[in-house]
């Protein structure tokens, strides 16, 4: 007997919500084993990721915090995702709208800008991250180039480039030499929604970047054609829909949601523009995207998940001593899992007999 794997008919709805499920399961099962490995009490270590951050009111509040820019990135991927073209590029679009918006905090430093300030730098900062990711998307329409390397390798050429600039021409004269720019004046910096924490106003911008996008995709034809492009490329041909506009539009839409989630990061909890502004998030927020199922709502919840991850890798790597890359081995293992159990939607597990082969020659 055999096992393999044979196509199904129709896709599974019940196997298609259970799957983020078991890709979660199986997670914590093998995060059991490598905790083992590692001489660790796999219990304990799960439950410092895991359960410990949920008891604590800053953690929650910090957790609110870190799923704010995955959620917004990875709300904009999906629409790429359910338009069949890969994104891969997101943490350089945040990185170009942080330095985008971040460029005019800069340069009215000082000043006393009026209250125009912070929503210049949020449109600096998503008009940016939208004419960055459209450098793929471009290339792919008119050029038949992949969007995934050119997505991908435009995220170093933005780090180099935030790099430089806090290295150099921005660099804080009184900033004992360090790679950063001055802080902010208050009229550039997001307002808090919690005194005396981080939890600040980009939250509510989240939230509706999540509603407005469950509203595009199941109500508009805009939606429903970014929907029939992907899954169905010939149909779409026959109802008039352009493939090369969906992916304009959806990679311009997805990279403005990156660069906003920048921008919000430096003039929310950061305060200031510096090398090391994200811990990977658009990145992340792929493994976000999918363990959503690329449905709005449910990236709400999955990105709360995985900042739990992040929560939790903190507070290992101070009771535990366990390296901060830990939570990077976290997020691999859970977007395997994610990738493997999807495709039990397409496909079955089956025994199957053998084949006998047939006999050369005559009997």
């Amino acid at each position: 007997m055999a096992l393999v794997l044979e196509r199904r008919i129709e896709r599974s709805a019940a196997i298609a919500l259970a799957s983020p499920l078991l890709a979660i399961a199986l997670t914590l099962l093998t995060l059991t084993l490598v905790f083992g490995a590692l001489g660790k009490n796999p219990g304990a270590a799960l439950a410092v990721y895991f359960i410990t951050p949920l008891t604590d009111g800053y953690s929650l509040q910090e957790i609110a915090v870190k799923a704010s820019p995955l959620v917004m990135i990875a709300v904009g991927l999906a629409l790429c995702y359910r338009a069949n073209v890969w994104n891969i590029g997101a943490e350089g679009q945040l990185l170009i709208g942080a330095i985008a918006g971040s460029g005019l905090a800069v340069m009215t430093q000082g000043t006393h800008p009026g209250p125009w300030l912070l929503p210049a730098m949020l449109l600096a900062g998503a008009a940016a991250g939208a004419a960055y990711a459209l450098i793929p998307a471009l290339c792919k329409v008119k050029f038949g180039a992949s969007e995934i390397l050119i997505s991908l390798m435009l995220v170093y050429v933005a780090g180099l480039l935030l790099d430089y600039l806090v290295r150099g021409p921005w660099r804080d004269p009184a900033g004992f030499n360090f790679p950063t720019t001055a802080e902010f004046d208050s009229v550039a910096t997001v307002p808090l929604l919690i005194a005396g924490s981080r939890v600040h106003a980009g939250l509510i911008l989240t939230l509706i970047a999540v509603a407005a996008a469950a509203v595009l995709l199941g109500r508009t034809l805009k939606g429903f054609e970014i929907r029939v492009v992907g899954t169905a490329p010939r149909a779409a041909r026959f109802a008039g829909f352009k493939a090369d506009r969906v992916v304009l539009t959806s990679f311009a839409i997805s990279g403005a949601l990156a660069g906003l989630a920048g921008i919000l990061e430096v003039a929310g909890p950061i305060g200031h523009l510096q090398p090391d502004i994200s811990p990977g998030y658009g990145f992340t927020a792929i493994i976000v995207a999918f363990l959503g199922r690329l449905n709005p709502l449910g990236i709400l919840a999955s990105g709360l998940f995985l900042a739990l991850t992040f929560i939790g890798g903190e507070q290992a790597q101070i009771t535990l001593k366990l390296p901060q890359d830990m939570t990077g081995v976290i997020q691999g293992i859970l977007l395997f899992y994610v990738l493997a159990c999807d495709s039990l939607i397409l496909y079955r597990l089956r025994w199957r007999a053998p084949q006998r082969k047939a006999l050369d020659g005559p009997h």
